[in-house]
């Protein structure tokens, strides 16, 4: 097994590479729960792992484009042995200090992580993540583990996550299983060393392909880079490490900042930030390039803004900067979005990823799978902040709505005023953390 750092019960860290290893342990390659640090090789691909480990999240459903159905938080801040099933619309609900913001955050960082970000971009403060009461070993070794299941045309795939966040961030180790196989791990051999030894399924006369990664990266999103595809285990660890990352990458962060929203903003390619900032050139552009989505942003305006909204407009002087406008309607003056309410102005970024696509937001998703193949998922930690009772049940409308159709998904954490309107609404799911 990889070694791994105590964490009171939570596993701790040596470095992962980019492509994980399989261990020739009988145990499964993701970190122990045990305290105590074990050493060993790397984990075989073809051997099974315990069955039952883990429920998926929607069992009896087939996803025709991969998606996320289950985020595993086995040891990570106040989650210990939490497994959270993701459906289209998914609430996160529970008084302040349940954990609903380290759920929102372990979801991006693991879609950051989908994308090729390092550790440290991930885990900006991973302290913060080490769960509480964690215990040091011998080595001053604590750390972190999480992980999810994706489920889309190749059935429901596993990846398992062990991060060492104590003396030094590092991967300890990462597993990547279907149908109780393991496909690929990682283990650390050498804890003086910036690399963990990888192996993954080959199949035919080799059986298991070994090799060295780096230990601060996701090794699930090197594999295409290292798997050759030649035989039939090595397209079955592609198929499913690449259904894994498109899934990860197809991840839209958003919390828009009505202070950085105000002020007009130069001319630009029209890609929402996460912070909305650039939300007038976005408008911009949706006004040009599609008619039908602005059109139902405009009216859902009229009822999230107080006041009379014939339309949206954006004032673009030739080369210079553009802002937005609520069109009031004849004879009335039209009001610019900077003399907007903060809650008005975060009902109107919001209500526009949910209508939009990845197209519009600024965001890198997989370039080997047509848009259409690929469902977004928006994460959104205060979906309600600073909105009315109106403003929110609009936001869930637009969500069934857009979530409806397979394209988009939501994953948000909400107050319990929302919670509550969202639970009687069919077809969102709302996890209660106040347990």
């Amino acid at each position: 097994m990889p070694q791994a750092v105590p964490t009171g019960g939570a596993p701790a860290g040596a470095r992962p590479g980019p492509a994980a290893a399989v261990s020739a342990a009988r145990a499964p390659v993701a970190a122990p729960r045990a305290p105590a640090v074990t050493g060993g090789g790397p984990v075989v691909p073809a051997q099974a792992a315990p069955r039952g480990s883990g429920r998926p999240a929607e069992p009896a459903q087939r996803h025709a484009r991969p998606v996320i159905t289950e985020l595993r938080l086995s040891a990570f801040g106040r989650h210990r042995g939490a497994a959270f099933p993701i459906g289209p619309v998914t609430l996160f609900a529970g008084p302040s200090g349940s954990g609903k913001s380290q759920v929102l955050a372990a979801y991006e960082a693991l879609a950051g992580l989908g994308a090729g970000a390092t550790l440290d971009e991930a885990f900006p403060d991973p302290a913060a993540r080490i769960p509480e009461r964690a215990v040091p070993d011998a080595q001053r070794r604590r750390g972190f583990r999480l992980g999810c299941t994706v489920d889309g045309p190749a059935g429901p795939v596993r990846l398992d996550l062990a991060v060492q966040a104590e003396p030094a961030l590092r991967i300890a180790g990462e597993r990547l299983s279907q149908d109780g196989q393991i496909l690929f791990a990682t283990a650390l051999r050498d804890p003086g060393r910036r690399s963990v030894q990888a192996a993954w399924l080959t199949g035919g006369a080799v059986g298991v392909t070994r090799a060295p990664l780096p230990d601060d990266r996701l090794g699930t999103a090197l594999l295409p880079l290292r798997v050759a595809g030649s035989t039939a285990g090595q397209r079955k660890v592609l198929t499913a490490a690449e259904q894994v990352i498109v899934a990860l990458r197809s991840v839209f962060a958003c919390d828009p900042r009505p202070d950085r929203m105000r002020a007009p903003v130069p001319q630009g390619e029209g890609r929402l930030q996460g912070d909305c900032a650039n939300l007038a050139d976005v408008l911009r552009r949706t006004r040009r390039e599609c008619g039908t989505r602005h059109a139902l942003l405009a009216e859902a305006a009229r009822t999230g803004c107080a006041g009379p909204v014939a339309a949206l407009d954006v004032r673009a002087p030739d080369g210079g900067t553009v802002s937005a406008v609520l069109d009031r309607g004849p004879g009335r003056p039209a009001t610019e979005l900077a003399r907007l309410g903060a809650g008005e102005l975060r009902f109107l970024a919001l209500a526009l990823v949910l209508l939009t696509g990845p197209g519009v937001l600024d965001m890198d998703p997989a370039a080997e799978l047509l848009s259409a193949q690929q469902a977004l998922t928006v994460l959104a930690d205060g979906l309600d902040r600073g909105l009315d009772g109106g403003q929110s049940a609009e936001l869930l409308r637009l969500a069934l709505l857009s979530c409806g159709r397979g394209h988009v998904r939501l994953v948000a954490a909400v107050g319990e005023g929302t919670a509550a309107a969202a639970r009687r609404l069919e077809g969102v799911s709302v996890v209660d953390l106040s347990s």
